[in-house]
């Protein structure tokens, strides 16, 4: 049985189809140049700070303790995915909070300089949850959605999946 990750989170929110490849095991082109650029800046940033914790089927990218409070840190190249990212965070600290440990959450752009508090509320539980859902019966179909133009297309890992 596939359990559901934070990457899985995340292509939700960007592209459905993607969704369905990676819990298939179709994976994108590693020699992808954006790819390649956000392991980078992963590797890169935030060299003082504990990275890349694997916690049951979650990969969390950095973890510290302030004032006695657990910080959860999602590195990102941009803010153009701020949203994905946001609940992919957000389902980081879900599963951590059915552990029974209680943080908070960062997401880290540091080419932009921005740090974006993330905290989970009961709306953003409630949006992973109808999330899970989803992407669960996108993993039962039988084949891929359709591939759907968006903004995102342009610099996809996936694109020889859709468009070529």
């Amino acid at each position: 049985m596939l359990r559901i990750t934070g990457t899985l989170i995340w292509y939700y929110y960007v592209c459905k189809r993607e969704v369905w490849l990676m819990a298939h095991e179709l994976h994108p082109n590693q020699e992808d140049p954006f790819l390649e650029i956000g392991r980078l800046i992963q590797k890169e940033s935030y060299a003082r700070e504990k990275k890349e914790i694997e916690l049951g089927h979650i990969k969390i990218d950095l973890i510290k303790k302030a004032d006695g409070e657990f910080i959860v840190g999602e590195i990102k190249k941009s803010s153009r995915f701020e949203h994905p990212a946001k609940m992919q965070l957000a389902y980081y600290l879900y599963c951590l909070k059915q552990y029974g440990i209680a943080a908070t959450g960062e997401l880290l752009i540091p080419k932009e300089k921005k740090r974006i508090k993330v905290e989970l509320t009961e709306n953003i539980k409630a949006e992973l949850k109808q999330t899970i859902s989803a992407i669960k019966e996108i993993i039962k179909q039988e084949k891929p959605p359709l591939p759907q133009r968006t903004k995102y297309c342009s610099h996809c890992a996936y694109k020889e999946f859709c468009w070529v």
